[in-house]
């Protein structure tokens, strides 16, 4: 049985730092009723728009959907992208205070051109570069600022492979948490897979994983364990998430490891769900909530938010009637049992 409310009682005194690469998710959706007679391609009569939040600014939601408090600290470009970026972040009461403004780098876009429930194409407008050397100093000054004026309970590091999060600046900001011993979670791309030294939790999903380490890997116990050893090897993290998409999620720390199957959902969008599981399991490791109840919450939170089209972030209020379904579910599946 699911517990769930102490959880979130606990969640809104935690304050969480969030850096990495923040984005625009930019959706074109309309209606296709030909081709165009230029190329074989559809034409796509435009009949709505709309921006969210995507990458670490989703993080952020979804911190403050779950009740704690969320300070992001990224650099966008001084762009209209970035500008459309902080009124997602605004009108979802997520402060921008520490969002750091570029003239020399582009904001993150990616525009998704849909028809029907079904994505057409994908156009992706970014900078992929490390950050300059002003760049770095001016986001590990905010990182220092807010460390010093906000009892930061620990710190999630959202890696796309974008270039706020590369070998230097990754290892100042490990320094920094290690210097005010705040536990970090992260949720890794390829680029930087193993510069996450010393992480306390750390969150690749299984294809992240299978490029990463030199053996094959299957989504069962042996074969993640196998996994985790080796990442452990490299890393030295505590703890260990790893996300199967429909197989559920496999979690490991130094008393315990399981596998968590998922639930069946009707998956509209997969779009979001990594970020989704980082912001609870980050919340539950601050809280000090059982992992395996806090496993079986990521599962649920993540596969609330594949039910939805399009990036968006956990809804509290269902994921309470989820917890009361599978705690019904368990009650049922018991006394059929016996």
């Amino acid at each position: 049985m699911l517990d769930i409310q102490n959880s979130l009682t606990a969640f809104e005194k935690l304050k969480v730092l969030i850096v990495g690469d923040v984005m625009l998710d930019h959706y074109i959706e309309g209606q296709v009723n030909r081709i165009s007679p230029e190329a074989p391609v559809p034409i796509v009569e435009i009949s709505n728009q709309n921006y969210c939040a995507g990458g670490a600014a989703n993080v952020a939601l979804n911190i403050q959907a779950l009740g704690a408090t969320p300070y992001l600290c990224s650099i966008i470009g001084n762009d209209q992208t970035g500008q459309q970026l902080v009124e997602c972040l605004s009108n979802n009461a997520v402060s921008t205070e520490y969002l750091i403004s570029s003239k020399t780098r582009k904001t993150t876009c990616k525009k998704r051109v849909l028809s029907q429930g079904q994505q057409l194409i994908r156009l992706d407008e970014e900078d992929r570069h490390a950050l300059s050397s002003k760049e770095l100093t001016s986001l590990l000054n905010t990182i220092k600022h807010i460390v010093e004026y906000h009892p930061i309970d620990i710190i999630i590091l959202q890696d796309y492979d974008k270039g706020i999060l590369f070998l230097d600046s990754i290892n100042a900001i490990m320094d920094v948490a290690k210097q005010n011993k705040i536990p970090v979670a992260v949720d890794p791309k390829q680029d930087n897979f193993f510069a996450y030294k010393g992480a306390t939790l750390f969150k690749p999903n299984l294809r992240e994983i299978s490029e990463q380490v030199p053996f094959k890997i299957a989504p069962t116990l042996e074969s993640l364990e196998l996994a985790t050893a080796y990442i452990n090897e490299q890393l030295q993290n505590k703890e260990t998430l790893i996300t199967l998409s429909d197989k559920g999620l496999f979690y490991k720390n130094q008393s315990a490891s399981f596998i968590v199957p998922t639930t069946p959902r009707s998956i509209a969008d997969v779009c979001g769900a990594g970020d989704t599981v980082i912001s609870m399991a980050t919340l539950g490791l601050a809280a000090d909530v059982d992992r395996k109840q806090l496993a079986i919450l990521c599962n649920l939170a993540g596969g609330q938010v594949c039910e939805t089209l399009g990036v968006a972030p956990i809804n509290k209020a269902r994921l309470l009637k989820d917890i009361k379904q599978y705690n019904s579910n368990i009650l049922t599946n018991n006394l059929r049992s016996k």
